[in-house]
C-alpha cells in the first residue's frame, strides 16, 4: 500500500506528483538547505494517494467529472455555480478511518508536547512549476489546533481544489481537473501574527532585472500583502554585493501599514486592527534582518536554478525568521532580450504647430492647455499638457502625460528633459501652441519625422515596429553611454545596450525624493520659516538628525543606478542647480541669493567650496561614499560641473578629500565636465588633477556662440557644428588623448546629427551619452562613422 502521509524529511522535489509542488518544495528545502543555515519549520504532507483514496471511498469521480462537462469553457457563465457543487460535493464527503488515523498519528508526532498551531496549506500536484504558478488558487488554513480539527482542514483543502479560480486556472492552462490531486502541507505554525512577515522574489519583480532580491513586509500576518489592502515595507538588495559582505540594501521604502492581522484567539479566527502610528514608521524588519532574509533568497535560487517567489514570516515567541514557501517566479524567468519600438506615422494631416520634437514617438490623444501646475485637476492619465513653458514644480503632472507640447524652450529645455526620462514624446519650442490648439481638441503628436516635431488635428493612424537589441551593432572603439537621472527608469534601462552611465543628474533625485534644499536640513534647528520648519519636520519623521535624510534618500537613488549597470560604470554629477532652481526647493528661499543670470552665476564648482553651501556638498559627498564604500558600488565616478578654472578644482577636490571622498582612494575616480572655453583652454592643466573630462556640448555651445539655449528667438543659430564650437571640441579631445584620460560627450546632437558624429569619431572621442530614447539612433551613427574612418584609414595607408 501506499503512503497516506510523508515528513518532510522523506520528499524531496522529485515528489511533486505524490505530494504537490508545495509539500515537495518545503521537503526539499528542509533536507538541502536546513544545513546551510535556512529555518524551515518542520511538518508532513498528506499524499496523492490519500487523495485519491479519498475520492475512492466517496464515489466522488463520476459526479466531479459530470460537473466539469458541463461547465461553459466559453463564457464561463456557469463557473460560480459549477465550483459551489463541486466543493459541496466534497465538504460533505467523509475522510476514511485509517486516512484520519494516519494524519492525527502524524500530528502527534509532529506536536509531541501536546496539540500545538499548525498551519494547514493546500498543495497541488500541478502547481509552482516554472511554467504554471497556482498561487492563491487554493485555501490555506492558519493557526489549527487539535487533531480533530486538522482533519477538518485537510477536507477543506480538499474542497479548494475547487474554487472558481482554480477551475479557471486549469481550464487555461490546459491542464484536465481529473488529473490533478490536492494534497496537505501540515506545518508547525510561525507566530508572526506576533511579529511580522512577507514575501520576497529573487529578481525585481517589475523589470526582470535579475541581480536584485526584494523583500516586502508587515506586521502580522501576510495576507494584507496579498490582498494590497496595505502598503508594505520595501527592501530592494543587490545580490552581488550582498554577496561580497557589503551593506548591500540598496533602497527601503517604509509603508504606512495601515493594519496589522492578528488572531483573535485559539480558534484561529482573524482580526484586522489599525497599526500603531510609532509602528506605522518603524520598519518591520532590521536591516540584519533584510540581509538574512535575501541571503536566504540567493541559496534557494542558486538551489533551484531559477528566480524564486518567497514566503517569510517571523515568530514573535522565539524572534526567529523562518522561510514558510519557496516557488520558481513565473512572469519575468523566462524571458529573453530587450526590445524598443519605432513609429511611423500611416497618412499626414493637417498640421496645427511645430517644433523641436524630443524622442521618436507618435501617441493621439485630448490636448488640456494649462496656464499653470494649479490647473493640474484638469488633466486626466494620459492626456496631452499643452503650455507655455514647464519647471520642476510640473513634474507630477508631467508624469501622468500621455506627451508635452511647449511654447517654449529647446531641446535642453526642462521640459524635453523630463519627456525624454519619462519616454513621453514632446514638441518643444512651438511658439503659438497654446493660442492654436484648443482645450479638449483630439490631437496627434509625432516626433517620428526628424528634428522637427509636429502637431496635427485630429486622430492620425501610425504604426509601431518592434526592434530587436539583439540585432544591434556595436561600435568598435568609442563606447556609447546612457544620460539618465530618473532611478524608477534604472532597471529598464540596464538592459540597452549602452556600457554604462555617462551622465547621472543628481537634481532629479534631490527635487523628487528629498524636495528639501539640504542647507534647510543642516540648519534645521535654526529654521526662521515657521512653515517650512513644519513642513521638513513632517517630511523628515523618524530622523533625528534631519541631514541623514537627504544622505539615505540621495544614496539609495543613486544606489539603484549604480547596480543596475554594475559593474558598468556610472558617472554620477554633483548637484548643479542655479539658484533659482535651488530656491524653489523646500527651505530654499532662505540660502540662495536672486541673480539676474543664474547660468553665469553661482552654480556647480563654485558653490562647493563656498561657506553658503559647503556643508551641503558635504551631505552630496557622504551619500557618494555610501553608495561607494558602505555598499561596494565601485562602479559609481563623480563628475564636476561647471568648474571655472583649475583652482577652484583644487579646492573641490580638497573639500571632497575633507568629507571621506580622496581621490584614487579606493579607486575613486573624479572627472569634471568641459562645458566653458577655459577648460578647453587649459585642458592639460585641468586633465592632471581630473581623472577625465565629459563634454557637456550643450553649455560649451551656448558659451562659446553667446546663444541663450532656450531662447526661442535666437534658437535657430544654436549649432554644435558651428566651426567655433568645433575647433573647441576638437582641441579638448586631442589634449585628453595626449594626456592619456577618457574624454565623452553629453548631449543630443550625436544622435540626431550624423555628420556630427563622425566629428567626434575622426577626432577620437572616446564614448558619447544619450538619453534613452535616441540611444538606438546613436549607436547607428558611431557605428557607420568608425566603418568610414576605417576606410578613410585604409586609403591613406
Amino acid at each position: 500500500m501506499e503512503a497516506l502521509i510523508k515528513s518532510f524529511s522523506e520528499i524531496s522535489m522529485q515528489d511533486v506528483a505524490s505530494v504537490g509542488g508545495k509539500n515537495a518544495s518545503m521537503g526539499e528545502m528542509m533536507k538541502h538547505l536546513t544545513p546551510q543555515g535556512i529555518n524551515i519549520p518542520d511538518g508532513f504532507a498528506t499524499t496523492a494517494f490519500a487523495y485519491w483514496t479519498f475520492q475512492d471511498f466517496n464515489n466522488l469521480w463520476e459526479p466531479l467529472e459530470k460537473l466539469m462537462e458541463h461547465l461553459d469553457r466559453r463564457q464561463f457563465s456557469n463557473l460560480k455555480e459549477t465550483g459551489a457543487a463541486a466543493r459541496k460535493l466534497i465538504l460533505g464527503a467523509e475522510i476514511p478511518d485509517f486516512v484520519v488515523k494516519t494524519i492525527k498519528d502524524e500530528y502527534a508526532r509532529l506536536c509531541s508536547n501536546g496539540p500545538a498551531p499548525v498551519a494547514v496549506r493546500s498543495s497541488a500536484t500541478a502547481e509552482d512549476m516554472p511554467y504554471a504558478s497556482f498561487a492563491g488558487q487554493h485555501e490555506s488554513f492558519l493557526n489549527v489546533k487539535g487533531e480533530n480539527q486538522v482533519v477538518e482542514a485537510v477536507l477543506r483543502c480538499y474542497a479548494s481544489l475547487y474554487t472558481d479560480r482554480a477551475i479557471k486556472y486549469r481550464e487555461d492552462n490546459g491542464i484536465e481537473h481529473n488529473k490533478v490531486a490536492l494534497c496537505a502541507c501540515i506545518q508547525k505554525m510561525v507566530r508572526s501574527d506576533l511579529a511580522c512577515s512577507g514575501v520576497g522574489f529573487t529578481l525585481e519583480p517589475e523589470s526582470g532585472f535579475r541581480n536584485l532580491v526584494l523583500i516586502s513586509g508587515t506586521w502580522g500576518l501576510g495576507e494584507n500583502i496579498v490582498q494590497g489592502s496595505i502598503e508594505p515595507d520595501e527592501f530592494y538588495v543587490f545580490k552581488p554585493t550582498l554577496e561580497a559582505g557589503k551593506q548591500a540594501i540598496i533602497q527601503r521604502k517604509i509603508g504606512s501599514k495601515q493594519l496589522t492581522m492578528k488572531y483573535a484567539d485559539d480558534t484561529g479566527k482573524i482580526v484586522n486592527m489599525r497599526t500603531q502610528v510609532a509602528l506605522q514608521r518603524q520598519p518591520v524588519l532590521t536591516d540584519q534582518e533584510v540581509l538574512q532574509l535575501a541571503g536566504w533568497g540567493v541559496l534557494i535560487e542558486k538551489h533551484y536554478k531559477c528566480p524564486m517567489d518567497i514566503e517569510w514570516a517571523k515568530d514573535g515567541l522565539d524572534g526567529k525568521l523562518y522561510m514558510v514557501q519557496a516557488r520558481p517566479e513565473t512572469v519575468h524567468s523566462r524571458k529573453t532580450g530587450h526590445e524598443e519600438f519605432e513609429y511611423r506615422l500611416k497618412e499626414k494631416g493637417h498640421v496645427l504647430v511645430q517644433g523641436q520634437a524630443i524622442g521618436n514617438m507618435v501617441i493621439t490623444g485630448l490636448a488640456r492647455v494649462l496656464a499653470s501646475p494649479a490647473e493640474g485637476d484638469k488633466l486626466q492619465n494620459g492626456e496631452i499638457i499643452v503650455t507655455r513653458t514647464t519647471s520642476p514644480d510640473w513634474d507630477p503632472l508631467l508624469k501622468k502625460a500621455g506627451a508635452i507640447i511647449t511654447d517654449s524652450g529647446g531641446r535642453t529645455s526642462h521640459a524635453a528633459i523630463v519627456a525624454r526620462e519619462q519616454q513621453v514624446p514632446a514638441i518643444v519650442g512651438c511658439g503659438n501652441a497654446t493660442d492654436v490648439i484648443k482645450d479638449g481638441m483630439k490631437i496627434t503628436v509625432s516626433c517620428c519625422e526628424g528634428k522637427e516635431g509636429k502637431v496635427y488635428e485630429g486622430d492620425i493612424p501610425y504604426e509601431k515596429v518592434k526592434l530587436d537589441f539583439s540585432d544591434t551593432k556595436r561600435p568598435a572603439k568609442v563606447k556609447p553611454m546612457l544620460i539618465m537621472s530618473d532611478p524608477g527608469q534604472a532597471f529598464k534601462l540596464a538592459g540597452y545596450p549602452a556600457e554604462g552611465v555617462g551622465l547621472l543628474r543628481m537634481e532629479f533625485i534631490i527635487t523628487h525624493t528629498i524636495g528639501i534644499h539640504p542647507m534647510a536640513l543642516v540648519r534645521y534647528p535654526d529654521l526662521k520659516d515657521d512653515i517650512a520648519r513644519k513642513q521638513i519636520g513632517e517630511l523628515t519623521a523618524g530622523y533625528d538628525d534631519k541631514k541623514s535624510f537627504f544622505i539615505e534618500r540621495l544614496s539609495q537613488g543613486i544606489a539603484t543606478i549604480a547596480a543596475a549597470f554594475y559593474p558598468r560604470e556610472v558617472i554620477v554629477r554633483m548637484s548643479d542647480f542655479k539658484t533659482n532652481e535651488y530656491a524653489a526647493l523646500l527651505g530654499g528661499k532662505a540660502f540662495e541669493p536672486e541673480e539676474e543670470n543664474p547660468m553665469l552665476g553661482f552654480r556647480g564648482a563654485s558653490r562647493y567650496y563656498h561657506p553658503g553651501y559647503k556643508a551641503a556638498f558635504g551631505l552630496e559627498c557622504a551619500a557618494i561614499k555610501t553608495v561607494r564604500d558602505d555598499m561596494g558600488l565601485t562602479n559609481v565616478k563623480v563628475m564636476i560641473p561647471f568648474c571655472r578654472t583649475v583652482a577652484e578644482g583644487n579646492k573641490v577636490l580638497s573639500v571632497m578629500e575633507e568629507s571621506g571622498l580622496k581621490r584614487g582612494k579606493n579607486g575613486l575616480e573624479v572627472y569634471v565636465m568641459v562645458e566653458i572655453p577655459s577648460n578647453v583652454l587649459l585642458a592639460d592643466k585641468f586633465a592632471a588633477i581630473f581623472d577625465g573630462f565629459s563634454i557637456g556640448s550643450n553649455d560649451l555651445t551656448q558659451l562659446t556662440l553667446g546663444i541663450d539655449r532656450d531662447s526661442s528667438l535666437v534658437a535657430e543659430l544654436f549649432s554644435e557644428e558651428d566651426a567655433a564650437v568645433e575647433s573647441l571640441l576638437s582641441q579638448v579631445i586631442k589634449k585628453a588623448t595626449r594626456c592619456k584620460i577618457p574624454v565623452g560627450l553629453c548631449g543630443q546632437a550625436p544622435s540626431d546629427l550624423p555628420a556630427f558624429t563622425a566629428f567626434l569619431v575622426r577626432n577620437g572621442i572616446s564614448s558619447i551619452s544619450f538619453n534613452p530614447d535616441a540611444l538606438l539612433r546613436g549607436i547607428d551613427n558611431i557605428v557607420e562613422a568608425e566603418k568610414e574612418q576605417r576606410k578613410e584609414e585604409a586609403v591613406n595607408n
